[in-house]
């Protein structure tokens, strides 16, 4: 910072008195690049990073060799192999000039050194290879696609994409104007990686794979498909400019969209009229009981694909509705072979549970657990919740604590006692009706 000023500074100057113009209008200074250790880089330290070795790779000793040629110090030579040896034994792969770039503009926080890790870089070459996949999967899935032929018809699904691609694209748009270049990383990762490739190209197969699905259904499908991910890409451009290229020229001509290249295609604009509020709370309450379902899954150890008996409990009229319309799609998504919403004071038969919102959702034990392991794993929980509840209530107990800890701390005590109690009783319903199994 020392020096990026006066150099920009004598630009300036030295534009104004021979060409008479200002050469910049905005200068946007970021935090030092330091190593992962947070040392500043330095050829004498032997701890620089080439920017090309990151993108092409570089082989261990090829590393070494530029690291402890022409040393200012040739006697820290050693020092610097041993360091480079341990830091990185394999060497450097390529990880690709793209994740290269979005990992410096997830990086650029505002007033804060960066400190370069590639554990961060490998994260953004995976989603490279992410939205690469995504990207086959639309290619693959719209090849007889004619942008041409009229009427369409969202489906739920549809809409919801398409209503969330309009807040993303508001909110990097802000985020770029204000220059919080890691904000606006973050949400196009947030919504390419979590939204549009975990939640909406699983979500499009129901509509895909639906052989009673109308013509007009599986059309706005396609066109959802090829849109929002055209949108996303022109999003995507500055940030990561080569992959995002690569995959424009196949998408865009789908969609009837003709130009040489996506650097000179507009910036995405918003429609508030596409924003659906309806379909994203739908698509929430869908999300949060496939989520609670997987929390299940892995808890009690059951295979991602074997078929489970759902019940949804503490519903409302939504949630009856929403279980009977979105009930083919979350039987699909989350492997049930039925569900149902539990009918009020229903005695139900054992179940494992979780919770989602305010819905209670309960897999049915019978036929899908390892009755003795599980009893075991409770009995385990049970033996762990009653010495936190002995610890507890000696604690409380104890007179001089109560009297001179603050009272917010006393209260927060009593509150973790209450939650442990409640926890206790819980597993000690599920063992009982987990041993009605046998």
């Amino acid at each position: 910072f020392d020096i990026i000023f006066f150099w920009v500074a004598r630009m300036i100057m030295m534009s104004l008195h021979f060409m008479e113009e200002v050469p910049f209008h905005t200068v946007y200074v970021h935090g030092l690049v330091r190593d992962g250790e947070g040392q500043k880089m330095s050829k004498s330290k032997g701890n620089v990073l080439d920017p090309i070795d990151l993108i092409d790779g570089i082989e261990l000793e090829a590393l070494i060799q530029k690291r402890t040629s022409n040393l200012m110090q040739p006697q820290l030579a050693a020092k610097i192999e041993k360091a480079t040896r341990k830091q990185f034994p394999d060497g450097i792969p390529g990880y690709g000039t793209d994740a290269l770039r979005y990992t410096f503009y997830s990086l650029a926080s505002t007033g804060r050194d960066i400190k370069f890790d590639l554990g961060r870089m490998e994260g953004y070459r995976n989603f490279c290879n992410k939205l690469w996949n995504a990207a086959r999967y639309v290619l693959m899935n719209t090849e007889n696609y004619d942008c041409n032929v009229g009427g369409v018809n969202y489906s739920l699904a549809d809409r919801w994409i398409r209503s969330e691609l309009q807040k993303t694209t508001d909110a990097v748009t802000a985020n770029i104007e204000a220059y919080r270049f890691d904000h606006a990383a973050q949400t196009l990762y947030d919504f390419v990686w979590n939204e549009y490739c975990d939640w909406y190209l699983e979500l499009s197969k129901a509509t895909l794979w639906d052989d009673n699905a109308s013509p007009e259904a599986k059309s706005g499908t396609l066109e959802t498909l090829l849109s929002v991910l055209e949108s996303a890409l022109r999003l995507l451009h500055p940030l990561m400019p080569f992959i995002t290229e690569e995959i424009w020229q196949n998408i865009a001509p789908r969609l009837g969209i003709a130009g040489e290249t996506i650097m000179l295609s507009s910036w995405p604009t918003t429609d508030g009229s596409v924003i659906d509020a309806e379909a994203s709370t739908d698509i929430e309450w869908l999300k949060s009981v496939i989520t609670a379902i997987r929390g299940i899954r892995t808890e009690a150890n059951l295979p991602p694909g074997q078929p489970l008996d759902l019940i949804i409990g503490n519903t409302d009229h939504d949630d009856r509705h929403r279980i009977e319309v979105l009930g083919p799609a979350l039987s699909r998504l989350a492997k049930l072979s039925t569900l149902r919403s539990a009918a009020d004071d229903e005695a139900l038969p054992p179940t494992i549970s979780a919770i989602a919102g305010k819905l209670d959702v309960m897999v049915s034990m019978k036929g899908v657990i390892d009755i003795d392991r599980e009893l075991e794993r409770i009995e385990s929980d049970i033996a762990k919740q009653q010495a936190e509840l002995s610890r507890l209530e000696s604690k409380l107990s104890n007179e001089n604590f109560v009297a001179r800890a603050p009272a917010a701390v006393v209260e927060k005590e009593r509150e973790k006692l209450s939650a442990v109690t409640a926890a206790i009783d819980t597993l000690v319903l599920q063992k009982t009706k987990i041993t009605e199994l046998r």
